[in-house]
């Protein structure tokens, strides 16, 4: 028996985010809706002059260095796959 296409989409999006599903049991318990995406801090090592030279950049354009990486990483993965 075929599935509905609404449980194909659920099944997909459960798949995909499954962070949604919890906080909404976090909010079913407490009544608060917890934040969904968290940030955590990275630690690692480049060169000093490409980070002299990407700091000058993002200040020159107006970019936020995190963001700007983040869509960088986003973009190397999407490839990845």
């Amino acid at each position: 028996m075929p599935e509905s296409k609404f449980l194909q989409t659920f099944r997909k999006v459960f798949r995909e985010h499954p962070e949604m599903f919890t906080a909404l049991e976090e909010y079913d318990k407490t009544g608060k809706l917890p934040k969904i995406k968290y940030k955590t801090r990275a630690n690692f090592t480049i060169d000093a002059d490409l980070l002299r030279r990407f700091r000058t950049y993002c200040k020159k354009e107006g970019y936020n260095m995190s963001k700007l990486i983040e869509k960088h990483l986003q973009e190397e993965l999407k490839k990845a796959k």
